[in-house]
């Protein structure tokens, strides 16, 4: 299935311009995961959720990241069955969808809906993506590219909130999604032209079910926006009172959306050559074991939940913690005895025996545990001490880091073609604890100095460093047939670590904080009888200090640990020398 000595001279051309729209849409995809920073409380007002209720809004952020996360291994099978352009155009067309749904929402449910569903497009990209490298590159050549599509998903999640910040500042929120919808079929098509599949090319337009398309999304529109001047109407009104009760789909226009979805999903699935093949994808969610994926789709969305809902000022997890890691927990057990039983597993047997496939997950964990407190803490400490009234200006501190991540990220690529992955990646993560270290020391003035780019720039680069390489040896000591899998584990596994690492850094961070407030004499004392003064305030932004640098110093250790880690796992693991058929001899 992938050519053995990576693309020829004629297709090297369109193997870059694909590989490069493919990471185009993952970098867009991951900037999605934090575009709504800024929107929320717009979003909430929008869904009629008061703005002193902000743990009401938590769905439409953890939502996205159950769609993004639960459903990664399901669509990385589905990669390795049905061919990774298949997979990358269904995903856009997927986010787009969510993306559309997003933009019109009108209550909690609908955008959480179309949330999820974005999650589960932009997901659906990484693993596509990662398995797209390994077909089109030898093992001795994939470290570059695995480098930059690695570095463009990272610099996504902070492109996003600056994206929103650039949309807010000229238009509402629902343009932000708008936006999301026309790159994200713009991407699709691109990248259908470029790779088209061989039995798609010379299909005829499918009139019909394209009109049941059009009418599905224009009737959908109407119930979703109600537009005033027809509610006004005397006659087109009619079409938006409700049969029965109050519900918007219970209305004629409703009914005719549903009843041309209906069609549409019935037209897919009948006709001989329909616009979307219902019944092929079907039969490919059940090759890929659609019951093995929901189980683990169950236990990754109990971990997320646990702690993506939880209040970090007082617990590591939220008060349903424990029952949804119980949840998990059971989840996980009935998985593991379902992969032992189904005759075609959704990960197949024996996929990541070899110790650097398995280990990639656990080094890509807890890299993920660091690099969260990089992408969050910095900008936090910007608004602690210089830039306390712009949240946009401590954002862009943040830019210095990622100026150097897609550096290190290139150079760790070229190392992996004469170094062993875990040399290259535990040198990224020791200049990574050392930019950490080298945080602990700033202080009120320090983003203020030049001195401070270096813990920065330090920092940067070593998280850049050890992207390639991970995924190199998840790659090369995998076969061929399991490569969009286990991408999609190591992208959970990372991410995972960034909902633990946020969770237990913070609370650590916190405790801290509360121990330095408590030595903080009381404000009257300090100010001569005052209610507030400069040096009150400078007392509290120095406790803030303090809760930071014991961030910085957990996500120091969270980056030797990946380093030792990488060290030990990836011991003996050449990708310039080992291939997965190599490696399968070997062991």
């Amino acid at each position: 299935m992938r050519p053995a000595a990576g693309p020829d001279a004629s297709g090297a051309g369109s193997a870059r311009l694909l590989l490069g729209l493919a990471a185009v849409a993952v970098a867009f995809a991951a900037a999605d995961t934090y575009v709504v920073v800024l929107a929320l409380p717009d979003m909430m007002t929008s869904t009629g959720v008061p703005i002193d209720q902000l743990q009401r809004a938590a769905p439409i952020i953890s939502g996205f990241l159950l769609g993004y996360v639960a459903m990664l291994p399901l669509i990385g099978r589905m990669a390795d069955l049905r061919g990774r352009v298949p997979v990358l155009v269904f995903s856009l067309v997927l986010f787009a969808l969510g993306s559309l749904v997003t933009a019109l929402a009108y209550d909690m449910p609908s955008m959480v809906a179309g949330r999820f569903l974005q999650g589960v497009g932009g997901g659906g990209l990484v693993p596509a993506t990662l398995a797209l490298v390994a077909d089109l590159y030898p093992p001795h050549r994939r470290g570059v590219p695995l480098g930059v599509v690695s570095a463009v998903q990272e610099i996504g999640s902070v492109i996003g909130p600056l994206f929103g910040a650039v949309v807010l500042a000229f238009t509402d929120w629902r343009a932000i999604f708008l936006i999301n919808l026309a790159v994200g079929l713009v991407l699709a098509a691109a990248i259908r032209r470029v790779a088209p599949a061989p039995h798609e090319a010379r299909r005829r337009v499918d009139v019909v079910g394209l009109g049941l398309l059009a009418l599905t999304l224009v009737a959908g529109s109407l119930v979703f926006l109600r537009p005033p001047p027809l509610l006004r109407d005397l006659t087109w009104g009619q079409a938006f009172i409700p049969f029965a009760g109050d519900g918007r789909w219970l209305t004629p226009v409703g009914v005719v959306a549903m009843a041309a979805a209906v069609a549409f999903l019935a037209w897919c699935t009948f006709a001989r050559a329909p616009l979307f093949d219902v019944r092929r994808w079907v039969g490919a969610l059940r090759e890929a074991d659609l019951t093995g994926a929901l189980l683990l789709a169950v236990a990754l969305a109990g971990v997320i939940l646990a702690f993506a809902t939880a209040d970090p000022k007082v617990q590591v997890f939220s008060d349903q913690g424990l029952w949804f890691l119980l949840g998990s927990a059971v989840a996980a057990v009935l998985f593991v005895v379902h992969l032992r039983r189904s005759a075609a597993p959704l990960v197949p047997r024996g996929a990541l025996r070899r110790t650097p496939a398995w280990g990639a997950l656990l080094v890509s964990f807890f890299i993920g545990a660091a690099l969260i407190a990089a992408l969050i803490d910095i900008p936090l400490f910007a608004r602690t001490t210089v830039y306390p009234d712009s949240q946009l200006l401590a954002a862009l501190v943040l830019v210095r880091f990622l100026v150097a991540l897609p550096v290190g990220a290139v150079v760790g690529g070229y190392l992996i073609r004469s170094l062993s992955p875990g040399v290259v990646t535990a040198a990224g993560m020791l200049l990574a604890a050392v930019g950490f270290v080298l945080m602990t020391r700033w202080d009120l003035t320090s983003l203020s100095e030049w001195t401070a780019n270096i813990a920065l720039v330090v920092c940067g680069f070593g998280f850049g460093l050890a992207l390639a390489p991970v995924n190199a040896a998840l790659l090369a000591f995998t076969d061929d047939d399991v490569h969009g899998v286990a991408s999609a584990f190591v992208v959970v596994a990372r991410m995972v670590g960034m909902l633990v690492g946020i969770s237990a850094l913070t609370v650590i961070g916190l405790r801290r904080y509360y121990a330095e407030q408590a030595d903080v004499p009381p404000v009257r004392e300090v100010c001569d009888g005052s209610s507030r003064c400069d040096e009150f305030t400078r007392l509290l932004k120095l406790a803030g200090i303090a809760q930071e640098h014991a961030v910085f110093w957990g996500a120091a250790g969270c980056a030797v640990v990946a380093g030792v880690m990488a060290l030990v796992l990836f011991a003996g693991a050449r990708t310039d020398q080992v291939s997965a058929r190599d490696a399968l001899s070997a062991h």
